[in-house]
């Protein structure tokens, strides 16, 4: 399937727009969320456009849930998080219509809530240094 026109995810993949990759494979690509809910919270998504969790062609299912587990296995080990927030949104309140699927770092009192995503912000040359130290996680 081609990159769909206008899809800021295919955009990434293809290294048109810049974002902190995490993880980089023949089929999916991993980086850092530029809205953070906190720290870490990393985007998976299949390099092939897919719209939604339906449309995943069965050949990809496997691999990215075998990338998913390595991702919130990283936050952990690479963050120090106690554990993580794996989501995926279908159509309604998915930001971009590209399969992406989130992995978010937590821990006990962090103040996430529900449904209720507070979004943080990294500063200066901290985004790719959460990166390189997911990246080094993954290895």
């Amino acid at each position: 399937m081609a990159p769909a026109t206008g899809c800021v995810f295919c955009a990434i993949v293809a290294g048109e727009v810049p974002a902190d990759l995490v993880l980089d494979e023949p089929s999916y690509v991993a980086f850092l969320d530029q809205r953070p809910v906190f720290k870490g919270h990393v985007l998976l998504v299949p390099r092939e456009h897919v719209d939604t969790l339906p449309d995943l062609p069965a050949e990809l299912r496997d691999g990215f849930l075998e990338a998913s587990q390595r991702l919130a296995r990283a936050v952990v080990d690479g963050l120090g998080a106690q554990g993580s927030f794996v989501a995926i949104n279908n159509t309604v309140s998915q930001s971009v219509p590209h399969l992406h699927l989130h992995v978010v770092p937590r821990t006990k009192g962090d103040g996430l809530r529900g449904f209720f995503w507070p979004r943080t912000k990294y500063a200066d040359g901290e985004r790719a240094s959460y990166a390189a130290t997911l990246r080094a996680a993954l290895t």
